[in-house]
């Protein structure tokens, strides 16, 4: 007997035991939970523009927290050593929600707003996020939830009732792109569509040099996005060689810094990241 996993498009239909793409969920007692559901990797107090969040509370900071896992599978991974990886693999510590929540109150004295669930892939373990979320929300502290925007309806939308902000990577604007990576495109833009519609959002580009850098795919995308709002902040940032695309070179500055102005053209925030 298998049980489906309803949080992601793949709908892992999983075993009594077995964990799923993700590498964070499994099957027990024939239901699928979170098993990265408090398990810590990283934490670090950041500024909020290093989300990249550039239009909410500009020079705050957030308590940033991620676990260990991810439902994309991409090559170019910059944080692959947590997020293309499971529990056997990893050290982590044990935090509970109210705990961690109390422990981002204590930091408000050091500009802390809230807590941003990011790193790996958060919504994968969304039970995490909601459980967080509310008690953030009881304390007056803010929640921002950094994604891959590939997740189902349903888990969505009990979280777009407790997230103050988003920020969303749209890869590429191409279908064969986010099939290499095993996803789609429709539910990214989805999500974005949706987030659009109820809070705050920032979308980030990562320029991969041959991949998704052309000038007819940056126009492609920033026409859409201007479609939901032409006041959507649009980060695209430069590529750094990492985990199995270490064959490729940087991408050139001038190269973001052109995208960067064709985007200007649909919308009125665009900015260029790690040049």
């Amino acid at each position: 007997m298998k049980t489906v996993c309803l949080v992601c498009p793949h709908k892992c239909k999983l075993h009594e035991g077995q964990v799923g793409f993700c590498n964070a969920r499994i099957c027990k007692d024939g239901k699928v939970i979170s098993e990265n559901y408090g398990r810590i990797t990283a934490m670090a107090l950041d500024p909020i523009e290093k989300k990249p969040l550039n239009h909410y509370y500009p020079g705050s900071k957030i308590l940033s927290v991620g676990s260990y896992g991810c439902n994309l599978k991409c090559s170019f991974c910059q944080n692959h050593d947590i997020s293309m990886t499971g529990v056997r693999e990893i050290d982590y510590q044990e935090v509970s929600a109210k705990d961690l929540v109390e422990e981002a109150y204590e930091l408000k004295g050091r500009g802390n707003i809230g807590l941003a669930y990011t790193y790996n892939e958060p919504l994968i373990g969304y039970e995490f996020v909601r459980d967080c979320g509310l008690l953030a929300r009881e304390r007056g502290l803010k929640n921002v939830v950094v994604t891959n925007g590939y997740i189902c309806e349903e888990p969505l939308n009990e979280l777009l009732l407790i997230v103050d902000a988003f920020n969303i990577d749209l890869k590429s604007f191409s279908n064969d792109f986010y099939k290499n990576i095993k996803g789609d495109l429709d539910t990214v833009k989805r999500t974005i569509t949706m987030v659009g519609s109820h809070c705050h959002v920032e979308v980030t580009t990562l320029i991969i040099p041959g991949e998704n850098d052309s000038d007819e795919e940056m126009e492609e995308l920033s026409g859409w996005l201007s479609g939901i709002s032409p006041d959507i902040p649009l980060h695209i940032s430069r590529f750094f060689p990492r985990w199995k695309k270490q064959d490729r070179e940087a991408t050139a500055v001038k190269t973001v810094y052109r995208l960067a102005d064709i985007a200007r053209k649909n919308l009125k925030y665009v900015y260029e990241g790690n040049c």
